[in-house]
């Protein structure tokens, strides 16, 4: 049987025509690689932006921190459901028209909140316009990426998926440059101008389809390394439960660092600019982490990376509890960013492990949207608790509990609804 398949995607692939199935791995894969990395990069403008502009939205709007905080909240929100629309959209019609239509609503978005004349506009702006649109930037790139790349499918991704973090590295910088000419709308307005200008004409350059999921195989087969194929009697919906729920824990503990980690050194009298180098910090030592955790992964598998990152995160949490120092403080946040950043894009190459091509865009959004509800509900619940206990030590181990929540459940998926076997077997690998 096995052989049959093979053979059977050996003959299709011959005849007079190049078969598309040599682009998989191809230098046009690298290149498209490095147009989604740009996207992801301009596309995250949407995020963090609105992270350096709350203060002057405030004073603007005349309202508490509370209130000009909401137009974060719904960014997020618009960014975990947008994802689902557009990982559909990739499924159906390739990653060209969520991309196009998510440059005119990040454009769109940006103009809008600029000339809003209420917070709720704002608040409301942010989130169907200018979250939604970023949505597409991410998690549906992560699932067009997967379908181009066999040989090096774990290290593409987290290329890709470096782009969210590069966006939160370049556009408070610009930003800040623009605010010190003008105020936040016309900065705002500014923004909107560079993104839907530069996202429509990058976006066309990803106007070809990925290779069909046959195609896709018979690139698998010719590289020596035969396609995965879920053999478990467990149902798939069970499958993506789990990693919905595991990508829900251990985001609930990444959160805690993330979110508040500013915050963490005001209370320790170190005051906003030490807080935020230390974000800057976590977030460099996340891109390395990404990159090496892609590599891992085309080695030892996506589950198994997921659980090493895990791992590495709970230690690095433990980590903040000894140790309040300054120094100390900066050495355990770059520890933290170096074992937490390589988790959330190793989950699309567990979904590409267990699920078919051409499920990808649709089931990488769903568990990249658990990953944001999972940052946007630890974000509030670490809050929540420094305000009944009145330190943040609790909420550091309630982050560890539920990183050993997220452990569990990968540990499931390893060993209890087992392992994607290859199609002719693991001695084909070399």
């Amino acid at each position: 049987m096995v052989d049959q398949h093979i053979s059977t995607l050996t003959r299709r692939g011959a005849g007079g025509k190049r078969s598309r199935a040599s682009l998989v791995d191809s230098g046009y894969a690298w290149w498209r690689l490095v147009i989604c990395l740009v996207l992801s990069t301009i596309g995250g403008a949407g995020l963090w932006c609105i992270v350096v502009v709350i203060p002057e939205a405030e004073a603007d709007f005349g309202v508490d921190r509370a209130t000009a905080s909401l137009a974060y909240t719904a960014c997020m929100c618009g960014f975990a459901v947008g994802g689902l629309l557009a990982g559909r959209m990739v499924d159906r019609m390739g990653a060209f028209p969520p991309l196009a239509l998510a440059a005119v609503s990040i454009g769109a978005g940006f103009y809008a909140a600029a000339f809003s004349d209420t917070i709720w506009q704002f608040t409301i702006v942010h989130g169907l316009l200018i979250g939604v649109g970023a949505s597409a930037t991410f998690a549906p790139l992560l699932a067009d990426i997967s379908q181009w790349f066999v040989k090096r499918r774990g290290i593409a991704i987290a290329i890709c998926a470096s782009g969210n973090y590069l966006a939160g590295a370049v556009w408070p910088m610009v930003l800040r440059q623009l605010l010190e000419t003008g105020d936040w709308r016309h900065a705002y307005i500014a923004i909107g101008s560079i993104c839907a200008a530069t996202m429509l004409p990058l976006a066309l350059i990803l106007i070809k389809r990925a290779p069909s999921e046959e195609e896709q195989e018979r690139a698998a087969v010719s590289s020596g390394r035969p396609p995965r194929h879920f053999e478990g009697e467990v149902p798939k919906r069970t499958v993506q439960g789990i990693l919905v729920l595991a990508g829900l824990a251990c985001c609930i503990a990444m959160s805690m660092p993330q979110v508040h980690i500013v915050a963490y050194c005001v209370e320790l009298d170190f005051g906003v600019a030490r807080g935020a180098e230390m974000l800057s910090l976590m977030l460099a030592t996340g891109i390395i982490s990404r990159l090496a955790s892609g590599f891992i992964a085309d080695r030892i598998g996506g589950v198994r990376t997921v659980l090493l990152g895990s791992v590495l995160q709970t230690i690095a949490l433990a980590l903040y509890l000894p140790f309040d120092g300054l120094v100390s403080l900066y050495v355990v946040s770059a520890v933290f960013g170096l074992s937490q950043g390589g988790i959330v894009p190793s989950y699309a190459v567990v979904v590409r492990e267990y699920f078919s091509a051409r499920e990808a865009g649709l089931r990488v959004s769903v568990v990249i949207m658990a990953t944001i509800l999972g940052m946007a509900l630890g974000g509030w619940l670490s809050g929540l608790i420094f305000d009944i206990t009145g330190s943040y030590q609790a909420a550091f181990v309630h982050g560890i509990a539920w990183n050993l929540v997220n452990i569990a459940l990968m540990l499931t998926l390893l060993w209890w609804v087992g392992r994607p076997r290859r199609v002719a077997g693991e001695a084909a690998v070399a």
